[in-house]
């Protein structure tokens, strides 16, 4: 399925957020993954390539990961999609930049508040893309609403699962058990080969992952970082 999906992968801000560019098949369709800070040259992609944009996507409502949604908001038709559990904490973005600001993150960056959603992610309930189907798949832990997208193979994670890692719990609403029960139980029951997107770092599979990832392989004892 992979060759009917393009995948491009962009690199954004201090953070070093992936912000995911997917392509349709029809190859005139596209969805953006997490426009975070520095992610705004990707309108001049999208409009080199006379892409029409349908979906802005959260994989969660961190601020390294909606810092662009307002921004593609005002400048394209798509329509904005999170879970109910994150629609508060985007809606905070500029009081999160603050936040890390004060910790000597990303000084002198003013990021706007994420607008409201124009739907919201239901388990079970797909989203549908260019005549495909994304399965939904909600992966709490690292946050309240953080969702995993999954078809055929392909798994946009977010921040759930890094190569070598999972995503930090440390965040108010962050919880280590609840994230690694997410993985182990939702996670891992897809297919082995399925290539992983995440929100920051490589590709990596879940295979891979479930043989070598010190926080959730079979040999894990359960830590948390």
């Amino acid at each position: 399925m992979a060759d009917t999906i393009q995948i491009d992968r962009f690199t954004v801000g201090p953070f070093e957020e992936n912000c995911y560019l997917l392509v349709g098949p029809s190859g005139r369709s596209a969805a953006l993954v997490d426009p975070g800070l520095g992610s705004e040259s990707i309108l001049d992609t999208l409009r080199e390539r006379n892409l029409n944009l349908q979906w802005i996507i959260n994989t969660h409502g961190h601020v390294d990961h909606v810092a662009g949604n307002k921004f593609f908001k005002d400048n394209t038709d798509a329509r904005l999609i999170m879970h109910p559990d994150d629609v508060e904490l985007a809606s905070r973005a500029s009081q999160q930049m603050q936040s890390l600001q004060l910790m000597g993150f990303g000084p002198g960056l003013e990021v706007p508040d994420s607008p409201p959603p124009d739907e919201l992610f239901v388990e079970g309930v797909p989203l549908e893309f260019d005549g495909l189907k994304f399965d939904v798949i909600h992966t709490p832990g690292h946050s309240p609403g953080g969702t995993c997208l999954y078809h055929q193979g392909i798994l946009i994670c977010g921040d759930t699962l890094f190569m070598g890692s999972i995503g930090r719990t440390d965040l108010p609403g962050g919880s280590g058990n609840q994230l690694i029960e997410s993985i182990r139980d939702k996670l891992f029951r897809l297919p082995g080969e399925t290539v992983c997107y995440p929100g920051h770092g490589p590709e990596t599979t879940l295979d891979h992952e479930r043989r070598t990832n010190m926080f959730v392989s079979d040999s894990a004892v359960g830590a948390v970082p």
